[in-house]
């Protein structure tokens, strides 16, 4: 105990050089942990958006296929058949197949003109891929659904009419979409839905732009997709079959690598102020090495020399790393609501270790710069110690 009041006494004396590397380990901690909690809510809100997509499966037809390589959409060679959708059928078995029609339109709302993604498909398949916000869901009929972002940012309500198309057809909206995030199968946060008897008695077009598969479960994926590879790709490519789960793995590992390298710039402040640490014990040893001498005298031992200057940078590593671990809450808070608009993610608990990582590492620099300094007046010469002037 009298070691530690050693170190804390001399802090005291000391207490402006002290402060000055307290607020360095505080700026360290405080960055780290804050990086590290930015990177993680990235990744859990990434990982949030695209979750309802993990088990899809998404056929699209494969470009090479089509005379002149067109792109997919209303009007284009690039489709996948009637029949082409029967082999799919019986490739996914049990599991959910969902045919979609996809292009774009001109939508009219109220006096002014706007273009707006489309996408058709039969009613009874709507709830499986989409949730409602508000209304019912879409039935056969004229009926049409919107999505939530293109709804909200055009004051769109249920019950509303909108003209679709050059000759601005009236259209019901009976439902407004819940907002869906980022897709890779659909993306109807600034689409409407309708059915595919309206599309294809006013396009013309039976044939579909992409078929989605539903998996019942995980497990079913692979099998499901290797098995619609075998039966439309047998002799050619004429479809491209993506798994959406593998996809999201990707992305999710991109940005975990992203909140890896992050965390590591916030450590690169924390490894500065360990070198001040190092500096101000490096500074105190030659202070007190007179004093050091009259310890030695005494009796004391080479470990319990070393115990004092240990238990001094302990000290400015634990204020620092505490006082660092408070504010970097105050900073992932502030940092989550300016990326992300949202900080629901700060206390998950993934999240919330890396204040616990930021204090650790804090202490741990702290107690690494002091072992030098520590070692250097545990091993001076207790005589010459005390003739230092």
């Amino acid at each position: 105990m009298i070691l530690f009041d050693f170190a804390k006494r001399n802090i005291r004396l000391h207490w402006l050089r002290s402060f000055l590397a307290v607020v360095g380990i505080i700026i360290g901690v405080t960055a780290i942990a804050s990086m590290g909690m930015l990177g993680n809510s990235l990744v859990l809100s990434i990982s949030d958006s695209l979750t309802s997509v993990g088990d899809t499966i998404v056929i699209t037809p494969h470009i090479a296929s089509a005379p002149g390589g067109a792109i997919g959409g209303t009007g284009s060679t690039l489709k996948i058949t009637g029949r082409q959708v029967e082999e799919i059928r019986r490739a996914a078995g049990a599991n959910t197949v969902v045919p979609i029609h996809a292009g774009a339109e001109r939508i009219t709302v109220g006096n002014e003109a706007k273009t707006a993604a489309l996408y058709a498909m039969d009613p009874a398949d709507v709830p499986v891929l989409l949730e409602k916000d508000s209304g019912i869901y879409l039935r056969y009929g004229s009926g049409i659904m919107v999505g939530k972002k293109l709804a909200d940012e055009n004051d769109l309500k249920v019950g509303e009419t909108i003209g679709i198309g050059s000759g601005e057809e009236r259209a019901r909206i009976v439902g407004i979409l819940k907002e869906r995030g980022i897709g890779f199968d659909i993306n109807p946060d600034y689409a409407l839905v309708v059915a595919d008897t309206w599309f294809t008695s006013r396009y013309g077009d039976r044939d579909y732009d992409e078929v989605i598969v539903k998996a019942r479960n995980l497990d079913d994926i692979d099998p499901v997709k290797a098995a619609i590879d075998t039966q439309l790709n047998r002799r050619e490519q004429v479809v491209n079959v993506l798994d959406t789960r593998k996809v999201l793995q990707t992305i999710v590992d991109a940005f975990n690598q992203i909140s890896t390298f992050t965390t590591a710039i916030g450590g690169i402040s924390l490894v500065v102020a360990g070198i001040s640490i190092l500096n101000v014990m490096l500074m105190s040893v030659t202070e007190r090495t007179k004093e050091i001498g009259i310890i030695r005298s005494l009796g004391a031992k080479r470990g319990e020399v070393m115990r004092i200057f240990l238990s001094e940078a302990l000290i400015l590593g634990l204020v620092g790393s505490t006082v660092g671990g408070v504010l970097s809450l105050a900073g992932g808070y502030l940092a989550l609501n300016v990326m992300l608009q949202s900080s629901k993610y700060l206390f998950a608990a993934s999240t919330i270790v890396y204040v616990f990582y930021g204090i650790a590492f804090g202490i741990g620099v702290s107690l690494l710069s002091g072992i030098y300094p520590a070692w250097k007046a545990a091993m001076m010469n207790p005589i010459e110690a005390l003739r230092f002037e």
